[in-house]
């Protein structure tokens, strides 16, 4: 089966190029343009969130596995899939690293500009997953308060560490959303939901722009204290006038370190290898090739908000981003595709 297996592989995807060669016939394309052409006689796909895995594409196909390589799964046709035997794997968790910086450098950057106290502030966090996690973790270790809303793990854990959303909206003077989209949070963030945050509290968006009604966050953007965007509503064509209202504006990069992408990679071709039986791959890992882009440690203990800014500025220095976004936003996919991944940093 080795040399008989096709694969269709997004060539935005990073370190991946000579890796699946060995073992199979591949074809690298724009994730855009992946067509039912291409995909008709594959084997199977690994792909971004830019390919819509339905039946359009797929219908008389021989894929019978799909790898994406990216924590999302809202571009893949699930019933469909599942109709035709088709497994599907995402990459669980990739980038909570790389989404987990942006949030702070965003935070604190904009609360230094528009002069916002974050001492004793009491953060909410929308969707503990993967990633809500990493960022409730940062927010203790930094002295915050921390309200958590995730219905499906009160529901499994029970109320105790969790609250409901009306109480987080009332009760938080930052708002950060790390959901998935489904139909319990498509366009979630609608007039009532601004209608209960303080007025003065920070939002931001880093998981999906469906979760947000756009006119809703522009009637609500007098009334907020800043307002950070990553993930926007129509990707590539987005509302540019909501983008000239909000503080800080990216192409939805949030989750684009060096170490998201490599974890990424590498869980995308694991699952393909063991599904096709490719056993010097399972244990496959991008090599750092770039010493300067390995994950640092940073010390914030005892630091004042400033000296959190300074540092935080200095591994992750996000108004830049902001800015080449701002100058052209019809570049939005070139800003991706061409994104100089950054370092993680952490701290214990």
């Amino acid at each position: 089966m080795e040399g008989k297996t096709r694969i269709v592989v997004d060539d935005a995807i990073p370190f991946i190029k000579g890796v699946l060669e060995p073992f199979a016939e591949v074809m690298y394309k724009g994730g855009r343009d992946i067509s039912r052409e291409d995909v008709k006689d594959a084997d199977a796909l690994i792909i971004r969130t830019r390919t819509k895995c339905n039946r359009d594409l797929l219908e008389g196909s021989r894929v019978k596995f799909i790898a994406t390589a990216t924590i999302g799964t809202d571009h893949i046709d699930f019933p469909y899939c599942n109709s035709k035997g088709i497994l599907v794997r995402n990459a669980a968790g990739c980038n909570a690293g790389g989404v987990m910086n942006y949030v702070f450098s965003a935070l604190y950057g904009i609360a230094s500009r528009k002069a916002i106290k974050l001492d004793g502030a009491t953060l909410g966090i929308i969707g503990v997953g993967n990633v809500g996690k990493r960022v409730e973790r940062m927010a203790l270790s930094l002295g915050f308060k921390v309200l958590r809303n995730d219905p499906p793990r009160m529901e499994a854990e029970g109320p105790h560490d969790f609250c409901d959303l009306d109480y987080l909206l009332r009760n938080s003077d930052v708002v950060t959303m790390h959901v998935p989209l489904d139909d319990t949070t498509r366009s979630m963030a609608d007039e009532s939901f601004f209608g209960k945050m303080r007025p003065g509290a920070i939002f931001i968006n880093a998981s999906r722009g469906e979760a947000v009604v756009d006119s809703a966050l522009k009637a609500a953007v007098p009334k907020l204290g800043a307002v950070i965007i990553d993930t926007w509503n129509n990707e590539p064509d987005i509302d540019t006038e909501l983008l000239g209202m909000v503080d800080i504006a990216t192409p939805h990069i949030a989750g684009y370190s060096y170490q998201g992408k490599q974890n990424g990679t590498a869980m995308a071709v694991r699952a393909c290898a063991r599904y096709f039986g490719f056993t010097p791959l399972f244990e496959f890992f991008p090599k750092t090739e770039v010493l300067e882009l390995e994950s640092v440690k940073l010390d914030l203990k005892d630091k004042n908000q400033g000296e959190i800014t300074s540092l935080l500025q200095y591994n992750y220095p996000i108004f830049t981003d902001d800015f080449m976004f701002r100058v052209d936003p019809s570049k939005f996919e070139t800003l991706r595709s061409s994104y100089q991944y950054r370092r993680e940093f952490y701290i214990d």
